[in-house]
């Protein structure tokens, strides 16, 4: 396993991290779900990746079941604000320092912690004022109840606002956690550049889009029994997007000679193809079965050359999705 600095900061993380969206608490069982986490570490992985709405706070119990036991000085513990949790009451969403200051203290509670190495705001509050956002993750931070703040899908403006109010306060964004794989690119245009000069990298979520580019799904075929693309418990939903396009399944099918010729299943390559980026720290991958994590941590140092990265743009072409206004906050606080 191979390590990155998170920003301008001086924490290390397993550039490959485990991340637990939308399979613990919800698509699997709890033992199984345990069983990866262990195997995560098991391949080196010491970077765990969280929310509090995911299956509404239920997967950081899990986490924090399945990481007890472990020597916490070992681990990187990351997890998320915004969306709504418990009984979603008006005062149960958003970056209010209400809700970061409940939110936090139920986090804590739930992984069996007294701190997590990263806080992050799941998403940009439209409705909060960001000087109280900034204040509350500031207290959070003096407090120890964080060790350092990141935040997740934030337009570039965003970020440049967020970053100059934290270093008044006296601390910093060191991480930006977007979506972003081969078919998915729209932080390249701005928000990239702008956390390279604020220094914060960039902790990367569906480096598979959504597992489109491990190949498993084939033009004008029925998804895999099992599948993602088979789960109507969520996981369908967020596919659907890319498998909908044919043109898209087809040419990820052409991605295949590429990764025979790097020796890499289709899935290594996406997230190996996420990890040449330098502004990248980390790709988020999950599992819902304990032997998909050395699968993929074999992605960990891998040297993609430059004429295959080239022959990568060819392949996708235009099916490649890049506009920046895609990075945005929701409409307006949840509810």
């Amino acid at each position: 396993m191979k390590f990155r600095y998170l920003g301008n900061s001086g924490l290390k993380i397993s550039e490959i991290t485990y991340g637990n969206w939308i399979t613990h608490g919800s698509q699997v069982q709890s033992e199984t779900a345990i069983a990866c986490v262990h195997a995560a570490l098991d391949a080196g992985i010491t970077t765990f990746d969280t929310a509090d709405t995911y299956a509404n706070t239920a997967a950081e119990t899990v986490l924090g079941e399945a990481l007890n036991g472990e020597r916490r000085e070992s681990l990187e513990i990351f997890t998320k604000v915004y969306w709504p949790t418990g009984p979603k009451g008006h005062n149960d969403s958003g970056l209010s320092r209400k809700h970061i200051m409940e939110s936090i203290n139920g986090s804590l509670k739930r992984l069996g912690t007294d701190y997590v190495d990263l806080y992050q705001a799941h998403r940009y509050d439209v409705e909060t004022p960001l000087e109280e956002t900034m204040q509350a993750f500031g207290d959070i931070v003096r407090q120890g109840k964080a060790l350092y703040i990141g935040v997740s899908e934030w337009t570039a403006e965003q970020l440049r606002a967020g970053q100059e109010l934290a270093t008044q306060l006296g601390f910093r964004i060191v991480s930006s956690q977007p979506q972003y794989s081969m078919l998915w690119r729209v932080i390249e245009p701005e928000v990239i550049p702008a956390s390279e000069e604020l220094g914060i990298s960039q902790i990367v979520w569906s480096p598979m889009a959504q597992g489109v580019l491990s190949g498993k799904y084939k033009p004008g075929a029925p998804a895999p029994e099992g599948s993602r693309a088979t789960d109507e418990k969520g996981g369908a939903t967020f596919i659907k997007r890319f498998l909908d396009n044919q043109d898209l399944v087809a040419r990820v099918q052409d991605l295949r000679p590429i990764a025979d010729e790097l020796e890499l299943s289709m899935a290594q390559l996406a997230i190996a193809w996420v990890l040449q980026n330098g502004n990248v720290a980390a790709a988020l991958v999950g599992a819902s079965r304990p032997e998909q994590i050395a699968h993929n941590v074999a992605a960990s140092g891998v040297t993609i050359p430059a004429e295959l990265m080239t022959r990568i743009d060819e392949v996708l072409g235009d099916v490649v999705v890049r506009d920046p206004a895609l990075t945005r906050a929701p409409a307006g606080r949840p509810s």
